[in-house]
């Protein structure tokens, strides 16, 4: 008898990871990858081409999937034509070229009050004003307009939806008042354009977003009919997977760094440094990016000829302060501080202090500190917490660990799994099926602490936090 299970994915920047997990526990029995280009502009296709790759050793396992939802990376624009079919290449997260029409925007509407969040670069309304303006006739050829994880949701089912979590990334929905808001669209697009592009159907967390279409089932080796969750944004699902409940911060190291927490409460930053993101769940997410997080010290540890691991390591023997070497660590720009045009620079070289040990540690503090930062934006605007739970790639470190309990003066718990965004998708699609509130899946397969390292006394003033404040003042003044 075929063992059933829930099938979650999660389409990222670099890759896509694919989790079959238990339908009755939430214990991982199979999981699959494939992997992206990792650049900021990609082909919707490479991502549909690496779902297959990683679904594929999942649908040989002879597994009972019994139904499967989808996290994607927020905000990215894939304009669709009639036929489904992207008409470009889609710009992510990470491409900052849309700054001037974020700028623009902001300008016209309070988007901080309308929709949650007041817009940078990052946002999907952005990007389409950004090709409104440079690349008309891509909007002309354009039949509707999604984030990647709403296009999936298309792909498998041959429906066009979403769920209110990714859309509060669009910056055309409002996480405060669950409308879409065309009007707002229309100072990205002018009013015909606005009109006329379809937008994906917003679904509450309980909704199915439609059936396995059968051709789409032949191509992933798996039954045609199987249901498909709503699924959501990469940070939303994440949150699912690990069940994050609100009184605690989360801060996922990843390509890129985020610094979140559950709340019943919505938020309306005005300095745009928080997003009012809307969750998986009907609460909301607060959240805080930066564009460049354990990818600098993947760059930083090529350049010393070290992979990222023995990095982590050597900086390991390094105290917090790096001899004094500070980093400004924006390689691709930055969005928190909003700073898409911004280069990287290292202060305090000499003779004495530059060498692998210190370079790597000069990155760990940088992004450390940036992450500190993105808490005390959260605690400004009435987000508490009295832990920090970390996830993402570079979590399992020591040296990570260490830094973030460091810089943020809180504990912080590791929990096990892995993947949790996939694993969160999974975990919205069981809920549904059990006929349960997904927060109420979530907290009961809650994974485990598996580490709790608390914060050093006196080591805050150590990532010169007041120094990098100034550095980042005079940045936005030039």
């Amino acid at each position: 008898m075929p063992r059933p299970v829930l099938l979650g994915i999660d389409s990222g920047t670099q890759s896509t990871k694919a989790l079959a997990i238990d339908c009755n526990t939430g214990e991982i029995m199979a999981e699959g990858r494939g992997l992206h280009t990792g650049e900021s502009t990609q082909d919707p296709r490479d991502w549909w081409a690496a779902l297959r790759e990683a679904v594929a050793p999942i649908a040989h396992a002879g597994f009972e999937v019994r139904g499967l939802s989808v996290s994607g990376q927020q905000h990215g624009c894939v304009l669709i034509d009639e036929s489904g079919q992207p008409v470009r290449p889609a710009p992510l997260w990470n491409e900052t070229s849309a700054a001037p029409d974020a700028e623009r925007l902001n300008t016209e509407a309070d988007f901080a009050a309308e929709v949650g969040s007041k817009l940078v670069a990052a946002f999907t309304i952005a990007k389409l004003a950004h090709l409104k303006r440079t690349e008309p006739e891509s909007i002309a050829a354009a039949h509707a307009v999604g984030l990647p994880h709403d296009w999936l949701n298309l792909k498998l089912t041959g429906q066009l939806t979403t769920d209110r979590g990714d859309a509060s990334g669009s910056g055309w929905w409002s996480a405060n008042s669950g409308d879409t808001r065309r009007d707002l669209l229309a100072l990205a697009l002018g009013t015909e354009d606005a009109e006329r592009l379809r937008l994906p159907k917003v679904l509450g967390s309980a909704d199915l977003a439609g059936e396995l279409q059968p051709s789409t089932a032949e191509e992933l080796g798996l039954p045609p009919g199987i249901p498909v969750g709503p699924g959501t944004g990469d940070n939303m699902a994440a949150a699912l997977g690990i069940g994050a409940e609100p009184g605690e911060f989360v801060i996922s190291l990843g390509t890129s760094g985020t610094a979140y927490a559950a709340s019943d409460q919505p938020t309306h930053d005005p300095t745009g440094a928080v997003c009012g993101f809307a969750d998986a769940t009907g609460r909301y997410l607060p959240l805080v990016c930066l564009i460049n997080c354990t990818r600098t010290i993947d760059a930083i540890a090529r350049l010393c000829g070290l992979d990222p691991v023995a990095a982590l390591d050597l900086a390991a023997t390094v105290e917090p302060g790096a001899g004094g070497l500070l980093l400004e660590p924006w390689f691709g720009g930055e969005r928190t501080p909003n700073l898409p045009d911004a280069t990287a620079s290292l202060h305090g070289l000499t003779l004495d202090n530059l060498s692998p040990a210190r370079f790597v540690r000069a990155g760990i503090d940088a992004v450390a500190a940036g992450l500190a930062y993105g808490v005390d934006c959260l605690r400004a605007n009435g987000v508490t917490g009295d832990a920090v739970t970390l996830v993402g790639g570079g979590s399992q470190h020591i040296v990570w660990q260490q830094a973030i309990a460091d810089v943020i003066g809180l504990p912080v718990r590791v929990r096990g799994g892995r993947e949790h965004a996939a694993r969160g998708a999974a975990i919205q699609i069981g809920a549904i099926l059990k006929g349960l509130p997904v927060a109420e899946l979530a907290r009961d397969w809650r994974p485990p602490v598996t580490a709790t390292v608390e914060p050093r006394t006196g080591m805050q003033d150590r990532f010169r936090i007041e120094e990098r404040a100034a550095l980042v003042a005079e940045r936005l003044r030039q």
